[in-house]
């Protein structure tokens, strides 16, 4: 695959991965499949999330997240059977406001006050644009971390090597990711402008890389498109595109061609199935060859929407449909994955 210019060259100097997709997709999943994979050698790595649906907690099965970077797992081990730590942080725009006046205002007990009277609930609703400046101000605090950091609003807090963030789906992920070069040519002067723009400095840098995930369909295939040149339109980094929820292909090409052209011979089949001992009538190989064909007919979709993903130019990764569902163990299972084709 030839190089592109939106691919970081080495994935390891990335310190932020924002992790979108449409909805349905599975894009939490890779997204903390991915901070497993990352967390390796004794690598810590910060998961968040900024949606309000706790789903971290969920799919690690561990109590509802706080406001505050909490150990969720160990990584997946290396080759060396070293593994690092992933914490989690479950981002809110109303704690994150506070954070803010405290950090930059010096508003501590005032802006507790604030909270009391509902100001600041009001201010996310009314003003939208402000939610999404303070949730990735948030992100941005976490990558920028200075390391050994003694004093000031990090004191005592985690350094991390990789930051991954469960981002809102394609169709608003470049005005999330934006929102703080509009403020940033609003405010004009002082603290608010200073930090939408070293935000939008760090999300348009080669430290940021935005991953889009899809399955094999028309429509996730098409947003991820739109997304893509939505994204490379605004200036920022487009990482990968992981492709979820691939089914076992245990046909080959020859095969599902002879099934879609209906050249199965029923008597054939019948007989292959008699050998086997299994008891099978005209009714039950009918209804063998129909879904033959039609899962003959899926494949030639989902092959022509891969090809459409190729054709995007990006490194691109697949994940396989898990039976079983997701718990902490197929985490792992897929982190290994994107290890092995080489995402982490």
């Amino acid at each position: 695959m030839t190089a592109h210019p939106d691919r970081p060259v080495d994935w390891a100097k990335v310190r932020l991965h924002v992790v979108t997709g449409k909805g349905g997709t599975g894009k939490s999943t890779v997204a903390a499949a991915l901070a497993l994979a990352l967390a390796t050698s004794g690598r810590n790595v910060l998961l968040c999330e900024v949606e309000g649906r706790q789903g971290i907690a969920r799919m690690f099965d561990v109590d509802p997240l706080p406001y505050a970077e909490r150990r969720i797992a160990k990584g997946a081990p290396d080759r060396d059977g070293r593994a690092g730590q992933v914490h989690a942080l479950h981002i809110d725009a109303e704690s994150a406001l506070l954070e803010y006046l405290a950090m930059y205002y010096k508003l501590g007990r005032a802006g507790r006050a604030l909270d009391r009277f509902g100001v600041i609930d009001f201010a996310t609703t009314v003003a939208p644009g402000v939610r999404d400046v303070l949730l990735t101000g948030k992100v941005f605090e976490a990558v920028q971390r200075p390391r050994g950091t003694e004093r000031g609003p990090s004191r005592g807090a985690i350094t991390y090597d990789a930051v991954v963030l469960d981002a809102p789906p394609t169709g608003r992920i470049g005005q999330f990711l934006g929102v703080n070069s509009e403020v940033a040519g609003l405010a004009k002067v002082g603290p608010v402008k200073a930090q939408a723009d070293k935000v939008m400095e760090l999300l348009r840098s080669p430290r940021t890389a935005v991953h889009l995930v899809t399955i094999l369909e028309e429509m996730p295939v098409q947003e991820t498109s739109d997304g893509i040149a939505e994204l490379r339109a605004a200036g920022l980094p487009v990482g990968g595109v992981v492709v979820n929820l691939v089914r076992p292909q245990v046909l080959g090409a020859d095969a599902l061609a002879r099934v879609r052209d209906g050249a199965l011979d029923p008597t054939a089949i019948t007989a292959d199935l008699g050998r086997a001992k299994v008891d099978v009538d005209a009714r039950l190989v009918a209804a063998l060859v129909e879904e033959a064909r039609e899962h003959a007919v899926r494949r030639q979709l989902e092959d022509e929407q891969r090809e459409r993903v190729a054709a995007e130019g990006l490194p691109t990764y697949e994940l396989p449909r898990l039976a079983a569902g997701i718990d902490r163990g197929a985490l792992v299972e897929l982190a290994h994955s994107l290890r092995s084709q080489g995402m982490a």
